[in-house]
C-alpha cells in the first residue's frame, strides 16, 4: 500500500501496441486521470521474436514489481503468451491479496473478470456463417486452448457445428496463438490438405483471420465470393481491409474504464460481483458478402491512414536517427546523453533510463549475493543516468529497484509504462514513460525499446572489450614476478623519454643495475628463493625510483632505470639511496644470504645522433667496471 496518499495500481499487458491492448489501455490511462489514480503498466513483447532467450529477457518485466506496494491490479494476462509465466504473475498477485480486475479470463475465481461472453459472442458467428450464410464446410483457426477466451469460442463453435449436424474434421481445425502468422500458417495448411475448399473459415481473431485472407487470395480464392473468412474482435485494421472482415465488435476501451471503476468501488466499499460482462455485438461486412464497399466512409479512411502514416514516418526518422547516433557512442556517458535527446521525441512529459547495478558486469556472480545472477529480475539497486522530468534533466547514482520510480511521484493520475531492457535473456533495466501514448500507438515501440538494449550492451561489450586490450597491454609491458616493466614496456617508455630529452634540451640519465650471485641462490637454496631474491631487489629499486624515475626488468637478471631532468647531484643521490635500501632490506629479510647488486648510471645530454641502445651500453660499461671493482662478493649471511 502506497504511504503518499495516492491510490496506485499495477496493470499488466503483452504486445500493448497491439489494438486489443491499446485500446484497453487507452480506456485505463483516461480512467485512472480522472480519478486522479497512479497507474504502472508492465509491458513486454515476449513471444514476438519467437527466440526463447528474449523472451526470457522482454517477461523480466514481470519480475520487477511488488503488488503488495500497490492498492490493486488490472490484469492482461490473456496477452501473455507464455503459460508459466502467466501464472507466476496471477499467483503473485493472489499473495499479495490485493484487488484484481482481470481481463477475459475466469481462471481465477478471486479477481473479477471483466469480460464479454464469448461463447454467445462467437455462437452468434458462428451461427450467421452456417445459417445465413449456408455453409455446410467450416474450418476453424483457433487460439491457443489454455487461453481461456480461445478455449470458451472453440467450444462455442464446436457446439453450433453439432447442432446443425455438421462435423469439423481434424484437419480443418488449426490450433495457433493468435498472432499473424498463425493465420498464414493455418491457411496454408488447409491448402496442403487433400481435403476440399471449405466454404468458410472462423478464424479466433482478427489478425489471424487477415493473415489468412492473404494467403488465400495469393492462391487466387476470392472473399467472399469463394470462400467466407471471419474473425474477432473489431479492429480498426481489420475493419479497414480489403474486403472488410466480418467479426465481432466489443468495447475494448470500455473495458479497460470498467476495470478502474471496478478497484474504485471496492475502494470505496461497495459490494462488486465476480465478472462484469460487457455487450458485443456482430459486424457484418465484406469477408462474409453482407456489406459491399460502399458502406466504407473512404474520407474518414484516408484521414486516419495519413494520419498513421505521419506518424509512422516520424517515428522511423527517430528511430534511425537514434541508432545512428548510437553508433558512435563509445562511453556510457556518451550512450546515455543521446538516448535522453531522442527520448525528448517520444511525447512524454516524464521519461527515464533505470539500469541494473550490474548491468556492466561480464559475468553473473551468484556467489556474491547478486540477485538476478541468473538472468532473470532485477538488482536490488538501480541507477538512474537519465531522468526528464518537469523539472528539467537529471540521474540518480542509486536507487532501490523496489521503489521502481528513481524520482516518486508528487501527485496523482500520471499513467507509467514500464518496458524492459535486456540483451537475450540478459536484463539490463527498464525505461519508463509517464503520460505518453508511445508505448502503445507506435508500432516501432519493441524496436525502439531493442535499439536501446542493443546500444547499452554493445556499451558493456566495447567497455569489456576495452578492460581486456588494456590488460593484455599490462600483461605485455609487466613482468609478472617483480611487477614492474619488463624489457618491452621499458623500451616503449623510454624512446618517449629519449625523443623528448632530444627535444627538450633535458639530460637523460639512464642506470643499469645487475644483480649478484643469483646462480648461487638458485644453486645452493632453491629456485622459490632465486624468484624472492629478484622481487626484493625490484621492489628496492622500484621504491628508490618514486615519481621521477622508472625501473624495468630488462633481463634475467638484469634491471635498468631511466628519468630525464636530473643532475649529478641527484644521480649520485638516487646510486646512495640504493646501496642502503638495499642494505636495509638484508638486515631484515631473514634470509641466510644477501641480496647485492651492482649499478652504474650514465647521464648525459642527448643530441640527434645518439642512439638509445648505445647509452643503454654506456650505462651496462659503468656497472661492469663497478662489478669488477667488487670483486668477489660473500652472499652467505655473516653471523
Amino acid at each position: 500500500m502506497q504511504t503518499d496518499g495516492f491510490r496506485r495500481i499495477a496493470v499488466i499487458a503483452a504486445g500493448i501496441n497491439e489494438e486489443y491492448q491499446s485500446s484497453v489501455l487507452s480506456g485505463i490511462a483516461d480512467e485512472v486521470k480522472e480519478r486522479r489514480i497512479n497507474a504502472v503498466c508492465f509491458g513486454a513483447f515476449g513471444g514476438v521474436l519467437e527466440n526463447q532467450l528474449c523472451d526470457i529477457g522482454e517477461n523480466n518485466i514481470y519480475n520487477l514489481p511488488d503488488f503488495r506496494r500497490f492498492d490493486g491490479a488490472v490484469l492482461m494476462t490473456n496477452t501473455i503468451m507464455d503459460p508459466a509465466t502467466r501464472a507466476a504473475v496471477m499467483e503473485a498477485v493472489q499473495q499479495a491479496d490485493i484487488p484484481a480486475a482481470v481481463l477475459d479470463d475466469d481462471s481465477c475465481p478471486s479477481f473479477i473478470n471483466i469480460c464479454i461472453d464469448n461463447e454467445k459472442a462467437m455462437r452468434e458467428m458462428a451461427e450467421h456463417v452456417i445459417s445465413v450464410h449456408h455453409a455446410k464446410t467450416v474450418n476453424y483457426i483457433s487460439g491457443p486452448l489454455e487461453n481461456p477466451e480461445a478455449r470458451n469460442r472453440y467450444r462455442a463453435f464446436l457446439s453450433v457445428m453439432e447442432e446443425h449436424g455438421l462435423h469439423a474434421e481434424k484437419e480443418r481445425i488449426y490450433f495457433g496463438d493468435f498472432r499473424p502468422i498463425s493465420g498464414r500458417e493455418a491457411a496454408e495448411a488447409f491448402l496442403r490438405s487433400a481435403l476440399p475448399l471449405p466454404d468458410a473459415v472462423i478464424c479466433a481473431n482478427d489478425a489471424m483471420a487477415v493473415e489468412a485472407i492473404g494467403v488465400f487470395k495469393q492462391h487466387g480464392i476470392r472473399i467472399p465470393e469463394d470462400m467466407i473468412v471471419t474473425g474477432f474482435d473489431h479492429t480498426y485494421y481489420a475493419h479497414h481491409h480489403s474486403p472488410s472482415l466480418t467479426s465481432v465488435s466489443r468495447p475494448l476501451y470500455e473495458a479497460g474504464r470498467t476495470a478502474v471503476r471496478t478497484l474504485a468501488q471496492i475502494w470505496e466499499g461497495k459490494d462488486c460481483s465476480s465478472a462484469a460482462v460487457l455487450d458485443t455485438s456482430l459486424a457484418l461486412l465484406e469477408s462474409c458478402g453482407c456489406a459491399s464497399p460502399e458502406t466504407v466512409d473512404t474520407r474518414l479512411y484516408r484521414e486516419s491512414v495519413s494520419e498513421l502514416l505521419k506518424r509512422t514516418r516520424a517515428d522511423v526518422s527517430l528511430f534511425n536517427r537514434m541508432i545512428s547516433s548510437l553508433a558512435g557512442a563509445e562511453t556510457t556517458e556518451d550512450n546515455v546523453r543521446m538516448l535522453g535527446r531522442f527520448m525528448q521525441e517520444l511525447g512524454c512529459e516524464e521519461c527515464s533510463i533505470c539500469l541494473c547495478d550490474n548491468w556492466q558486469s561480464a559475468f553473473r556472480d551468484e556467489a556474491a549475493g547478486e540477485t538476478n545472477a541468473d538472468g532473470r529480475g532485477y538488482t536490488e539497486f538501480m541507477s538512474a543516468p537519465y531522468i526528464r522530468t518537469e523539472l528539467g534533466t537529471g540521474a540518480i547514482e542509486r536507487f532501490r529497484s523496489a521503489d521502481l520510480f528513481p524520482v516518486p511521484f508528487t501527485d496523482s493520475g500520471n499513467m507509467s509504462y514500464f518496458l524492459p531492457l535486456h540483451f537475450r535473456a540478459r536484463c539490463i533495466g527498464y525505461y519508463i514513460i509517464t503520460n505518453g501514448d508511445f508505448p502503445i500507438r507506435s508500432m516501432l515501440c519493441h524496436t525502439f525499446m531493442l535499439g536501446i538494449s542493443h546500444s547499452l550492451e554493445n556499451i558493456r561489450k566495447l567497455t569489456h572489450l576495452n578492460n581486456a586490450v588494456s590488460e593484455l597491454d599490462r600483461l605485455y609491458v609487466t613482468d609478472p614476478l617483480c611487477g614492474i616493466y619488463n624489457r618491452n614496456g621499458f623500451i616503449r617508455l623510454a624512446n618517449q623519454i629519449f625523443r623528448e630529452c632530444m627535444e627538450d634540451g633535458r639530460k637523460l640519465m639512464l642506470g643499469f643495475i645487475d644483480m649478484d650471485g643469483l646462480k648461487y641462490v638458485n644453486d645452493n637454496f632453491g629456485h622459490d628463493d632465486g624468484d624472492f631474491s629478484l622481487k626484493m631487489l625490484a621492489d628496492v629499486i622500484s621504491e628508490c625510483c618514486g615519481d621521477r624515475l622508472t625501473c624495468a626488468r630488462f633481463g634475467g637478471d638484469e634491471f635498468i632505470v631511466i628519468g630525464s631532468g636530473l643532475t649529478e647531484a641527484e644521480t649520485a643521490k638516487f646510486e646512495r639511496q640504493f646501496r642502503d635500501r638495499l642494505e636495509a632490506v638484508n638486515l631484515v629479510s631473514g634470509k641466510p644470504y644477501r641480496v647485492d647488486a651492482s649499478i652504474g648510471t650514465y647521464l648525459t645530454e642527448v643530441t640527434p645522433e645518439m642512439k638509445l641502445f648505445e647509452l643503454i651500453a654506456e650505462a651496462d660499461q659503468v656497472m661492469y667496471e663497478q662489478k669488477k671493482r667488487k670483486g668477489i662478493s660473500r652472499y652467505l649471511r655473516r653471523e
